[in-house]
């Protein structure tokens, strides 16, 4: 069924995107990416390149995410995540594609100690959340053939992630603070992407959590971060969220359950242990690699 789809990939260049492109290219599909080349806040834009290019499915990775920017910039965050959203449901529904829309643990709020389903109701308290609700909102009216895939805690080779800002604090050699009373579900952008892959291959609709399984806090995901890098020794501090708000202004727990995954039986999410220990093994391979040609060289 794949072989002959054409699929747009938004926001390519961002860690879903690029790991995205990098899992169907694999695969030899027919992959359309674009980033900032197509600002999907332009919808006259998006048409023009939808109604060139005839995508069988669009798959939006295009999004705002930093939190504090997004506070920050609230216009701006719902031109992105909101409007950019409304933009390509419009258009996708114009040429008959289907629109996959990625979403956010953030449409919760953190303030209860329960898992979440896609049966409970969001409610964000931050922008970004907010205007990711938004969009989620924009897509499900305006597009019968969506699938919106909300996760959490999302981490891969390109960009700026969390375990990108662990090993760069690591290396510094100083002791730095990581908040213990922030919950969630670490979900490695690989697996997220299998997932994605698997979904175009069926005929399944509507909201799907796709998030590693298992939970742990931001204190004791760094705490194994620095352990599989060879860096437990490194000296981190567990501290609550006020304290550390600067650089985590999340809501406290937000653990997805892949509700719909279990009752569609489509698939199954690693743990995220076994998640981070692949991705931490890659970028020890490709450490190697790259220095190994730099030598040559």
């Amino acid at each position: 069924m794949l072989e002959n789809d054409r699929i747009w990939i938004t926001g390519a260049e961002g860690q879903l995107g690029h790991t995205l492109y990098k899992t169907l290219e694999d695969a030899a599909r027919d992959i359309l990416t674009t980033d900032k080349d197509v600002d999907v806040t332009d919808l006259d834009g998006i048409m023009q390149y939808a109604d060139i290019n005839r995508p069988d499915v669009i798959i939006n990775c295009a999004a705002m995410t930093d939190v504090r920017t997004c506070e920050d910039e609230p216009i701006q965050a719902y031109k992105v995540n909101a409007l950019g959203a409304r933009n390509l449901s419009i258009a996708s529904r114009k040429i008959g594609a289907k629109i996959i829309q990625i979403s956010t643990d953030d449409v919760f709020g953190g303030m209860s100690q329960k898992t979440y389903t896609e049966f409970d109701t969001p409610e964000p308290v931050t922008v970004y959340g907010k205007s990711k609700l938004a969009g989620e909102g924009f897509v499900r009216e305006l597009n019968p053939r969506h699938l919106v895939i909300r996760s959490s805690w999302i981490y891969g080779q390109s960009g700026s992630n969390f375990v990108f800002w662990v090993l760069e604090m690591a290396r510094k050699g100083e002791s730095f603070l990581v908040p213990n009373d922030q919950v969630g579900s670490p979900t490695s952008a690989v697996e997220l992407a299998k997932f994605i892959v698997r979904l175009l291959s069926t005929r399944e609709y509507g909201v799907f959590h796709a998030a590693c399984e298992g939970v742990c806090s931001r204190f004791y995901f760094a705490k194994e971060i620095l352990r599989l890098a060879g860096m437990e020794n490194v000296p981190i501090d567990a501290a609550v969220s006020k304290k550390t708000s600067q650089f985590f202004p999340y809501p406290s727990y937000t653990v997805l359950e892949n509700m719909m995954m279990y009752m569609t039986e489509v698939y199954q999410m690693p743990r995220w242990e076994e998640a981070i220990r692949e991705f931490m093994e890659t970028l020890r391979r490709d450490t190697v690699r790259k220095e190994g040609v730099y030598e040559k060289e």
